[in-house]
């Protein structure tokens, strides 16, 4: 296991790295790694976007892209307890864009080595667990080191794998680092958490401590961010890990493990296991020892695996925890009097960057009826405008995730050419490539109770909303299953203030675009069936990784 910089590499001598701690003697191999207490520099700051203008920052992703292309097809494997693994199944990645590509070769976990990744995780916690928060936390901070200085690098794997244009690339690149480094501070916060009072005649403590085992099941669209965030908050509490990526980006993961075993992550503490959800992803979710399952996705899933996880185990001695984010069908308000022009970027830079492929992207635009059809021409004028290509090219949009995805959407597309009236887009992309393009696409006309207005399509569509006057509009917005963003754009104070107490999602934007929450400002975490309301990137998300046990001792 390789250490960066910041890491210390001891000789093993039978000694225990901790005794006050009674940390067991790892003598099965013949070193230790000791992570060196990296503390944080000051106050968290969100890591600064990439300016792609600067001629300098555009060769440094040219480049990356040429270094990292000759690096595509390598074949990684499972990583279980510190060991590299071989099986028989393979999952391959491939660029969507150009899908004979392949972009990684990957060994498909089945259900027959949930037992064994469960071991090592479990042998990995009760050491791992005893770990000082300070120590855990100069983990993430190497990592995120180690991350920020390959920032273009990982960047590149973004758009080869998931199809990520530079800028959406950067942004999941950074976000990843704002975890990493927004975590680690919250750890230790925790750990100096006390109780509100001391009772007269005692000593009291609150502790917060972890939960044991968990599965981290991250989507594909933020591979990097989601994927990282929900494990760098697991580990960072003393929990262990099996990380199962998805199958359309197992390649970003297994480079972020090996960015965590340089920064001196010991063997078992992140277990590296992509493999099918039927398989070994619910062998995971059902095994008695598994204490939590963090997932991000769609509601299908999660509510399968929130079903799985309530079942109770034969050996089972815990209420399995379930933190879910699932979909969304997120809504822009429009007020008449709003600044159409700022209005209409939101709505388009919401619903078509990254090909509307964000839980949080607005695919619903609920416009009053006194600026509808201004508004409408303008959307139109501004779709018309983007680009969709290659994203190593950096268009404003490149493909979506697989052919399986295209399909649906095109299936959408075909409904909503029957609920309204097509006012761009609409079609497929042919390439010499056979990349997985679509026309970002608009209807207008939509009635709020319509297929293409309530359910989840993941893709660049957007529904267009008439409502008769605000209150209206409020009331369309509201009138989904769904609850995670939402925008309102107007400039009048009392429209805004009903928006705060009515609208009801968990993620609520004035006057700026309803996708790009920020790490610290934002806590991210939707409501109904968007899932539990998490709040990812926020001062109580770490709460959700652990268990507070009250410590009261009477003084002589």
């Amino acid at each position: 296991m390789g250490v960066s910089c910041f890491g210390v590499i001891a000789a093993a001598t039978g000694k225990f790295l901790r005794t006050e701690l009674n940390w067991k003697v790892m003598a099965t191999t013949e070193i230790s790694t000791v992570i060196h207490p990296r503390a944080p520099h000051g106050e968290f700051r969100n890591e600064p976007f990439t300016d792609f203008s600067r001629h300098e920052n555009a060769h440094a992703m040219r480049e990356a892209l040429v270094r990292v292309g000759d690096m595509l097809g390598h074949e990684y494997e499972l990583v279980i307890g510190g060991e590299r693994l071989q099986t028989e199944g393979k999952i391959v990645s491939k660029n969507p864009a150009r899908p004979a590509q392949v972009v990684g070769i990957h060994q498909k976990a089945g259900a027959e080595h949930a037992e064994m990744a469960m071991q090592a995780a479990l042998r990995a916690f009760e050491t791992w667990r005893f770990v000082p928060a300070e120590e855990r936390a100069a983990l993430l901070l190497n990592a995120a080191a180690i991350i920020r200085e390959r920032k273009f690098e990982f960047c590149a794997w973004l758009t080869y794998e998931v199809g990520k244009n530079w800028a959406e690339a950067d942004a999941d690149v950074g976000e990843t680092i704002d975890f990493l480094e927004f975590y680690a501070r919250e750890a230790l916060r925790l750990s100096r958490a006390t109780t509100p009072i001391q009772y007269p005649g005692e000593r009291d403590e609150l502790l917060y401590i972890p939960l044991g085992v968990g599965a981290v099941i991250p989507p594909w669209n933020f591979p990097f961010a989601i994927m990282a965030g929900m494990t760098a908050a697991a580990i960072v509490t003393g929990n262990a890990v099996i990380l199962k990526p998805s199958s359309d980006s197992p390649t970003i993961a297994a480079r972020f493990v090996d960015a965590l075993e340089e920064a001196g992550l010991p063997p078992g503490v992140v277990n590296f296991c992509p493999g099918s959800g039927a398989t070994f992803g619910n062998a995971i979710v059902e095994h008695p020892k598994t204490r939590f399952i963090a997932f991000t996705g769609s509601k299908e899933v999660g509510l399968d695996i929130h079903e799985r996880a309530a079942k109770t185990q034969k050996g089972q001695i815990w209420i399995k925890r379930t933190i879910l984010e699932m979909g969304g069908k997120d809504s822009i308000i429009v007020s008449a009097d709003a600044d159409l022009d700022q209005a209409v970027a939101g709505v388009v830079a919401s619903a078509f960057g990254f090909s509307g492929q964000k839980c949080s992207a607005c695919s619903r635009a609920i416009v009053e009826e006194r600026v509808y059809d201004v508004f409408v021409d303008r959307v139109r004028e501004g779709v018309t405008a983007l680009k969709v290509g290659d994203p190593a090219e950096n268009p404003n949009m490149g493909p979506v995730v697989n052919e399986g995805a295209m399909k649906t959407i095109l299936g959408y597309i075909e409904v909503g050419k029957k609920e309204g009236r097509l006012i761009a887009g609409g079609k497929a992309i042919a390439t010499p490539d056979g990349g997985f393009y679509l026309e970002p696409t608009v209807f207008a006309d939509v009635a709020p109770d319509a297929r293409i207005a309530q359910e989840e399509i993941f893709g660049p569509v957007l529904a267009i909303v008439k409502a008769k006057d605000y209150d209206s509009a409020l009331a369309i917005a509201n009138n989904t299953e769904f609850g995670l963003t939402g925008a309102v754009y107007s400039q009048d104070r009392v429209k805004l203030d009903k928006a705060r107490h009515e609208f009801h999602a968990g993620n609520l934007y004035f006057n700026r675009k309803c996708t790009g929450a920020m790490v610290g400002a934002h806590p991210f975490g939707g409501f109904n069936m968007s899932g539990t309301d998490s709040k990812a990137g926020g001062p109580d998300y770490l709460y959700l990784f652990t268990q507070a046990k009250s410590v009261a001792e009477k003084l002589a």
